[in-house]
């Protein structure tokens, strides 16, 4: 494989996750998530360019959420790996290349998903203004 080669898959790598991320984003939004991030995790792990965390209202938003985001990547072709949508409680996602969390507030709150990629946080940088 050659410079280019490797660049051309770069790009079409960005552009098929863009996609998964936009998608991702429309359906938690199509039902109303709450508090909706987007982290990008790309420097901190090979599992995932982007998390997308959000909550929903109760154990039955969250898992109508989950089942949003499902049925639009099935609709894309992509066939997601879930867990948690049976409890409700915390609905994961993947997306091969976007990870979906959907949690109740409390699951939220307690786990701090937020704080755990933060690259700041992990380098011990301060953030600077652009």
């Amino acid at each position: 494989m050659n410079l280019q080669d490797e660049s051309d898959k770069a790009k079409t790598t960005n552009t098929q996750n863009s996609k998964l991320l936009d998608l991702a984003i429309e359906a938690v939004d199509e039902l109303k998530g709450e508090s909706v991030q987007v982290l990008d995790v790309a420097a901190l792990t090979t599992i995932a360019d982007h998390m997308v965390i959000c909550s929903g209202r109760s154990a039955r938003h969250v898992k109508r959420l989950g089942e949003t985001v499902i049925a639009h990547a099935k609709e894309a072709g992509i066939k997601p790996r879930v867990e948690g949508l049976t409890q409700a409680e915390w609905v994961l996602i993947d997306l091969n290349g976007v990870v979906v969390h959907i949690m109740q507030p409390v699951t939220r709150a307690y786990y701090q998903l937020e704080k755990l990629w933060d690259m700041d946080a992990i380098t011990g940088e301060t953030p600077t203004a652009h």
